[in-house]
């Protein structure tokens, strides 16, 4: 099941190139701070039709209209990962304020201990936020349902608390090996004509500029809006095994 979702989200995020230039030109003037909630609005319809949507259906990708409400939806993705985020933080500084006033060997083992909690609690955060992000477009985008723990709790505990941890390990180790892959593909062919260009005093420095740029663009405007697709339509279908 878990391997059908990254075969689902890994097809599902092709479908339309165009899209995803258009997700990264919002990234690309993401410093202007409105275009990210765009971005996070833009996968925020994506988990969406994924919530409710099968496993290697026809789901189609969302389209880019109503900007308000995507940028309205944008923000309370982003309140839900900040008030999720509070949590494990808070712990860590009650130990670090522990350990402040101890001394020695005791003071770095509260300090230790402390950051082995923190850790713990930070996955259990993470794994309620998402599912938490999810429930909260499930039920129509009530901002409530983000933080009904209860109902959450029991969303994770009827997929099942391995396979969520695995299913986002999963997505980690995708979204790295595609990321290194592409990236790594684009340097070493521009490496080539570099250093071949340098051999025939062509200036192979131009050149390693050249791939340089030509990579970052790749990253932005194709593999990154991929990627982001990606996760987010696997987190949406992962939600919706429960259902």
């Amino acid at each position: 099941m878990i391997l059908d979702i990254y075969k689902d989200s890994l097809e599902y995020s092709a479908k339309e190139w165009e899209t995803l230039i258009i997700l990264g030109v919002f990234c690309l003037f993401s410093f202007l701070l409105i275009p990210i909630f765009l971005v996070v609005g833009y996968n925020y319809r994506v988990i969406n039709i994924a919530v409710n949507g099968i496993i290697n259906g026809k789901d189609p990708l969302p389209k880019f209209d109503d900007f308000i409400g995507m940028f309205i939806d944008g923000i309370k993705v982003v309140l839900v990962q900040i008030a999720y985020l509070i949590v494990p933080i808070i712990i860590f500084f009650i130990f670090v304020a522990i350990a402040g006033n101890l001394n020695g060997i005791l003071a770095g083992a509260t300090t230790l201990v402390g950051c082995l909690v923190t850790f713990i609690i930070g996955i259990i955060a993470f794994l309620m936020e998402q599912m938490g992000i999810c429930h909260m477009i499930y039920n129509d985008g009530s901002l409530s349902k983000a933080f009904a723990i209860s109902e959450i709790k029991e969303v994770i505990e009827e997929i099942g608390w391995f396979k969520c941890l695995v299913t986002y390990i999963g997505l980690i180790i995708i979204t790295i090996v595609i990321a290194s892959v592409v990236t790594l593909i684009i340097g070493m062919i521009f490496t080539v004509f570099g250093i071949s260009g340098a051999i025939l005093g062509i200036g192979g420095g131009g050149i390693l500029i050249l791939g340089a740029m030509i990579n970052s663009l790749v990253t932005l405007f194709i593999v990154g809006p991929y990627l982001s697709i990606f996760n987010s339509r696997s987190i949406g279908l992962l939600y919706g095994m429960q259902i």
